[in-house]
């Protein structure tokens, strides 16, 4: 194989900037431009989203997703509130703490769901389980759209969850740090899982498909969004130079170039779970948008790792976690995959 071992399966985060995202931000620098989101860049962007939408809804942008996230919760609830979430969610294991310090204290409560998938009959179960003055006042539901291991809320499963909410009057937020991915393979209009299905806020990730920095806060309820420009600022997340993460977004949203991204991130992974499945590795979840988790051995997990591959472990499932990206190509796929057969048949 002439690919070298690396660390393209490690995470999406690892590959580089898509072309159209790089084009757009060196475009955008050609000139000069009023600060602070006042220049065109940010407008195309935030009409590019609204046009994909389908709805007059408020966006923000942010640096990264853990500002998005916790911002976003920041302006659903008050100290005194929880916020309901699968217990591998990034909110909860990942964002150390960010949703807590910026909602001024407010606690996760942790919903069971299989396959890292929020259960919607739970929500109810959780939200009424304490109503006393002496526990959080449950208050907001975060899910994560595809979720942390890889999988997908379909329709039937939104709407299962918007019933819940509706039901115990909580707020909606949707963690989107591979929204494309899940689009891509449920095959709908974005609206379709966002705010026809009850999402209140989405968190909308661009890092993870293709841009360089940034993701965005979306509000579908205008009324969560009011002064949450000021949130942005003394959170330091308010660009000066607003048009170096807005003009990416314009890149990746024209002729749908973020949705053939995440189509081919998740073909990638599809081909990478076969090849793993022919040569005898187990798959340990559904392979739904662009992770793999492959049951390896300790022996072929550290094996292949001598080798020169990088890729992680994930705590909730216990597997190595296999992710695919824009830029993953079939060649690095079948290096991997000769590579992991060699360590089979050492192992046995």
């Amino acid at each position: 194989m002439s690919i070298q071992p690396g660390c393209q399966f490690a995470s999406d985060n690892t590959a580089g900037i898509c072309p159209e995202a790089m084009s757009a931000m060196m475009e955008s620098n050609q000139d000069s431009a009023k600060p602070y989101g006042e220049d065109s860049w940010t407008q195309r962007a935030i009409a590019l989203i609204r046009e994909i939408f389908e709805v007059d809804c408020d966006v923000f942008f942010t640096f990264n997703g853990t500002a998005a996230n916790a911002l976003a919760l920041s302006a659903m609830c008050q100290s005194h509130h929880g916020v309901l979430a699968h217990r591998w969610s990034h909110v909860e294991t990942d964002e150390c703490g960010a949703p807590e310090f910026f909602c001024n204290g407010s606690k996760i409560l942790l919903v069971p769901g299989e396959n890292g998938r929020v259960d919607g009959e739970h929500v109810k179960e959780v939200a009424e389980s304490r109503t006393d003055v002496h526990f959080p006042k449950a208050k907001a539901l975060s899910i994560t759209q595809s979720t942390e291991v890889g999988t997908v809320y379909d329709l039937d499963m939104l709407q299962g969850i918007q019933d819940s909410v509706r039901r115990c009057n909580l707020s909606f937020h949707m963690d989107g740090a591979r929204f494309a991915n899940a689009i891509a393979t449920l095959d709908v209009a974005p609206s379709e899982v966002t705010w026809k299905r009850g999402v209140d806020v989405l968190c909308l990730g661009g890092t993870k498909n293709g841009m360089a920095v940034g993701d965005c806060v979306v509000f579908f309820n205008r009324e969560l969004g009011q002064e949450f420009e000021y949130r942005c600022k003394q959170a330091g997340q308010l660009a000066s130079k607003m048009r170096f993460l807005s003009a990416p977004w314009v890149g990746l949203l024209t002729d749908n170039v973020w949705l053939r991204n995440a189509q081919h991130a998740n073909a990638m992974a599809q081909k990478l779970a076969t090849g793993l499945k022919q040569i005898g590795v187990r798959i340990a979840a559904p392979v739904e948008s662009n992770a793999v988790f492959a049951n390896l051995s300790s022996e072929q997990t550290t094996a292949m790792r001598k080798l020169g591959w990088i890729f992680y472990e994930f705590d909730g499932i216990g597997t190595p976690r296999l992710m695919c990206s824009w830029k993953t190509t079939s060649t690095e796929i079948d290096a991997f995959l000769s590579d992991c057969k060699r360590t089979l048949l050492t192992d046995h």
